[in-house]
């Protein structure tokens, strides 16, 4: 990697643009960046990290601090671009961080986000952008690089210091250095995993033996008494033979366990056998009682059976009578039927004759037929009578129908009259209200197009004599922000005065006892300068820094403020005196444009309102018009229906006339027609029903005189002296199944007595004494529960061997199955310890990424010394050592060897000189072996920023040959120092100088003398 341009603005100290040609510098091979103490040499080599990989080394890039220069003016952006060649491409880097700026639009300002371009630069097409996206870049930079920042930090800006304190640290402080630049990571993670994998694994075998110690616990539980003989061994999960003593012990306790099995079976034996004989004698006694008892029952059913006998006889009795009497039954029923059949007739017949004329009360059926038949045929001769009756009233609805049509015409024809008389007048006085609606609408519009700009000037003076105090307002505020920014900034200009008069005293207040000079890189300090009386630190110079910065925002605000509310008042004014008129004068008062405003808008109003009704003019014209054509067409059409009514009224009375002549024939003395047939027709009706009711009577007396002489004999061959005897015998069925019941219960039940009678066991059982089986119960019970008690505790004994025999398997397998997990865990805990360095097996307790690191370690010693020898003439040598000191883990130590004494040292013995170009050896070393680590990237351009003026002049001779050494390989190396020496000694320079307004820098590259 070459560096060939870096181009900074406002960036750090530079308020401005500056341009460092390294090109020019590295043609010298060794060239020196120099400059007073805070000048900005470092920010330098900040530049060229952050154009690289957007950030800046170190503590630099803490949150809160910013990389935008405080000298740069608010217009002029940030930016760093960095031209280099990289993996054999020539690129080109700018970049841009967040940073605030003026706002566009208003005041105050705005954060712009960070920005990133590459570009490449083709021999052909010139230069060529890449990309634009932050992500793209960075991946394609660490790629062509090799390296990390830190990486880069430390390999090609060799940081000032850091050497020299990685020279005397501890072995954990240099790892964590080296772990860094080698990015061991991933031994480091190796040793994690490798940890957590034996967490695991011991979780799992401490799980796997909580389930075992469950399953012994249930165990103890299912072994009850068995339990308590032998309890349950004292393990813990993890400890080692856990599942060997609790299997032993599952064993002692399904042997108790099977013996108390035994035991319950011989228990139960001899309960089943005494439950067995008392059984057998509850069977005896209960037999014994239940023919005793059958006994007495029978005796007390064979009393009751001849109680009964007398009823029994006389209900067979009874049942054969009436069973006869069922013979005369259906003739007895006919009978009946025919007597309430001849009732109702002659009920009928008498009602039917009281409702016929006295001529007739007794007259026969023929007659009364006779009689109907003459009156149907007077009835037959009315019809035509009645079609004439009903048309003469269809004439009278017809003539009155007319007559009231009539009437509504002429009604209609003098209101239309009276109408059409006012017509014209009418017509005139609607165009006239529909022409002053038109005329009112253009007038409205424009009244409408004076009214809107008058408004619009109202409001532009109402404005404009308010923001006139605005305006007084802000010029006062402007005033007093620019008294305030003046003072501030004297503020602050004397404050900055004071502290560089004293910036010596706050540089040896930094001082520390063996600790090199930031300035000259010395490590004693004789005579530290003291602060004088009212010394000035940075703190109080930064806040009236911000107090001076914060008065200019307020200033810049306030003035922009200003301009606004002066621009904002002449377009007010402006808008105020606009008008269409070619009239100027004064600037118009707001009450004169109001008084316009209010004039105007009473007029727009009033000419509104009467445009408003132009629509309803027009729509009542039209109305009145078709009004006029509808009644000037009624009146015509009702002209035309009294002609019609004329001619229908001479039709309607000549057909009036021939009806009436048929109907006075009709009539018959009644009032109409139809009032003589309806007298016919209930004549009529009255004859038919009594002529049925006369037939229907005699018809019935027939029947019931029949229905007597068949009775009469029905009973006499049942054998009944006269009907009535053989009615009062008759039963209905359910009696006579009521009856045959009585008879055949007893009948069954006298049956019954006898059998049991006949019975010799129940006869027998009497004669014994009374049995006893409450006493045999109670005896039978004692025998129930012991045999109960005793198969239930067989169960129990059952259930618990089969139980422990369950859970011992359980175990078993739990035994089995953890095995290999267990062996997983001793092979796991022995890789982890080996690695974390706490196993026996690891003689110097080196952890993993301990041991790569030494390797590395030992590998930079090696590079290191080549140079070292050089350095210090041959003396000294870097060797790596993994020693154990103290309690400490063995690895990382670091000794030097003196060639002079022949003995191994540690390198906090060296001097300060000595301790420089140790460091610097170790350094350069280092730089080699990442270079190769990286994948063997080409680094030609280092930056080493260290304390030279700790050296005597033959050593700083040995050192520079040494850098001067690296141009064999086509490297340039650039020294960061104020050492005064060296300016004589290097004449390639980059000077960089501070000033008031910013820092700049100055190039001297060999006899071409400066420039800018």
């Amino acid at each position: 990697m070459r560096l060939h341009t870096l181009r900074v603005t406002a960036f750090g100290p530079f308020g401005a643009t500056q341009e460092i040609d390294f090109d020019a510098l590295s043609a010298a091979g060794l060239f020196l960046l120099h400059g007073p103490t805070g000048a900005g040499k470092t920010s330098v080599l900040d530049a060229v990290c952050y154009a690289l990989y957007g950030a800046v080394p170190g503590a630099r890039q803490s949150p809160g601090t910013s990389l935008r220069s405080d000298h740069a003016p608010v217009d002029l952006p940030t930016e760093v671009q960095l031209d280099l060649t990289v993996g054999g491409r020539r690129l080109e880097i700018t970049r841009r961080p967040a940073q605030p700026r003026p706002k566009k639009r208003g005041g105050g300002h705005t954060t712009e986000k960070a920005q990133t371009w590459l570009r490449e630069y083709d021999p052909e097409d010139g230069w060529r952008g890449l990309s634009k996206s932050h992500q793209e870049i960075g991946e394609e930079i660490t790629q062509l690089v090799g390296m990390s920042r830190e990486q880069f930090c430390q390999v090609v800006l060799l940081p000032q210091g850091d050497f020299a304190r990685f020279l005397r640290a501890d072995a954990e402080a240099r790892g964590r250095l080296l772990g860094r630049l080698f990015d061991t990571r991933r031994f480091a993670a190796v040793e994690e995993r490798l940890a957590e994998l034996r967490r695991t694994a011991e979780a799992q075998v401490k799980a796997g033996d909580d389930q075992i110690l469950a399953l012994a616990q249930r165990i103890a539980q299912a072994a009850g008494p068995a339990a308590r003989e032998c309890p349950m061994p004292d393990v813990r999960p993890g400890d080692p033979g856990l599942a060997d003593a609790v299997l032993c012990w599952a064993a002692t306790a399904r042997s108790g366990a099977r013996e108390r099995l035994d035991i319950a079976a011989s228990v139960l034996a001899t309960a089943e056998h005494r439950h067995a004989v008392a059984r057998r004698a509850l069977d005896d006694e209960r037999e014994l009682a239940a023919l005793q008892e059958r006994y007495a029952e029978t005796r007390r059913r064979a009393d009751a059976v001849e109680a009964g006998r007398a009823a029994h006889e006389e209900a067979r009795e009874r049942l054969a009578r009436a069973r006869k009497a069922d013979l005369v039954g259906p003739a007895l029923d006919l009978r009946e039927e025919a007597e309430r059949t001849h009732r109702r007739a002659s009920e009928a017949r008498g009602r039917a004759r009281a409702r016929l004329p006295e001529t007739l009360a007794d007259a026969g059926a023929e007659q009364l037929a006779a009689l109907e038949h003459r009156l149907r045929e007077e009835l037959g001769g009315l019809e035509s009578a009645r079609r004439a009756e009903q048309r003469s009233a269809e004439i009278d609805d017809e003539r009155a129908a007319l007559e009231r049509q009539a009437r509504a015409d002429d009604e209609l024809v003098r209101d239309s009259e009276g109408w059409l008389a006012g017509w014209e007048t009418t017509r005139r006085d609607l165009q006239a209200r529909l022409d002053a609606a038109l005329e009112a609408a253009t007038r409205t519009e424009l009244l409408a197009r004076r009214l809107d700009p008058a408004r619009r000037r109202l409001d532009a003076a109402r404005r404009r004599d308010a923001l006139a105090a605005d305006v007084t307002a802000a010029e006062q505020r402007l005033t007093d922000t620019r008294e305030h920014a003046v003072s501030t900034h004297e503020r602050w200009l004397d404050l900055r005065e004071r502290r560089l008069r004293d910036i010596a005293a706050e540089l040896a207040g930094q001082l520390t006892a063996g600790e090199p000079c930031a300035v000259c890189g010395a490590p004693d300090h004789p005579a530290p300068a003291r602060p004088s009386d009212g010394h000035v630190d940075r703190a109080a110079e930064e806040a009236a820094e911000r107090t001076h910065r914060a008065a200019e925002e307020a200033r810049a605000d306030a003035d922009q403020a200003l301009a606004l509310v002066r621009e904002r008042h002449a377009r007010a004014g402006a808008e105020a005196e606009e008008t269409d008129d070619d009239t100027s004068g004064t600037a118009p008062t707001v009450a004169a444009l109001a008084a316009l405003v209010d004039s105007l808008s009473g007029e727009h109003a009033e000419a509104y309102r009467t445009a408003a009704g132009a629509h309803a003019a027009r729509e009542a014209l039209a109305a009145a018009e078709r009004e006029q054509r509808r009644r000037s067409e009624e009146r015509q059409r009702a002209d035309q229906r009294a002609a019609a009514r004329t001619s229908r009224r001479e039709s309607l009375d000549g057909e009036r006339a021939s009806l009436d002549e048929v109907l006075d024939r009709a009539r018959g003395g009644y009032a109409g027609v139809a009032e003589h047939a309806a007298v016919l027709q209930r004549r009529i009706a009255l004859l038919v029903e009594a002529a049925g009711a006369v037939r229907e009577e005699e018809t019935a007396a027939d029947r019931l005189k029949e229905a007597d002489d068949r009775l009469a004999d029905a009973a006499f061959r049942a054998g009944f002296e006269t009907p009535e005897a053989a009615a009062a015998t008759l039963l209905d069925d359910a009696g006579q199944r009521t009856l045959q019941h009585r008879i055949d219960a007893w009948q069954a039940e006298a049956a019954a007595v006898a059998d049991r009678l006949a019975e010799t066991a129940a006869r027998d059982a009497a004669g014994r004494p009374p049995a006893a089986p409450d006493t045999a119960r109670e005896a039978f019970d004692r025998a129930e529960r012991a045999l109960r008690e005793a198969a239930a505790g067989l169960d129990a004994a059952r259930e618990r061997c089969a139980e422990l025999g369950r859970l011992s398997r359980r175990a078993a397998d739990e035994v089995r199955g953890l095995g290999p997990v267990r062996e997983e865990y001793e092979r796991v805990a022995r890789l982890a310890g080996l690695t974390a360095g706490t196993s026996a097996d690891n003689a110097r307790k080196m952890r993993l990424e301990a041991y790569v690191l030494a390797a590395r370690l030992e590998q930079v010693a090696a590079a290191a010394t080549a140079r070292l020898q050089r350095m210090s003439s041959g003396r000294y040598q870097l060797v790596h050592s993994d020693a154990r000191t103290g309690g400490r883990r063995a690895g990382l130590g670091l000794h030097v060897i003196d060639a002079w004494t022949g003995r191994e040292r540690d390198t906090a013995t060296l001097s300060g000189g000595e301790t420089f170009f140790a460091s610097l050896a170790l350094a350069l070393g280092l730089a080699d072996v990442v270079t190769d680590e990286a994948g063997g990237v080409r680094l030609d351009t280092l930056f080493i920023d260290e304390g030279f003026g700790s050296l005597d002049d033959q050593t700083l001779d040995e050192v520079l040959d040494v850098l001067d050494s690296l141009r064999e390989r086509d490297r340039s190396v650039g020294i960061v120092s104020h050492v005064a020496d060296l300016r004589r000694r290097i004449p390639a320079q980059l000077e960089v100088v501070k000033e008031r307004h910013g820092s700049a820098v100055r190039l001297r590259a060999g006899a071409d003398g400066l420039s800018d």
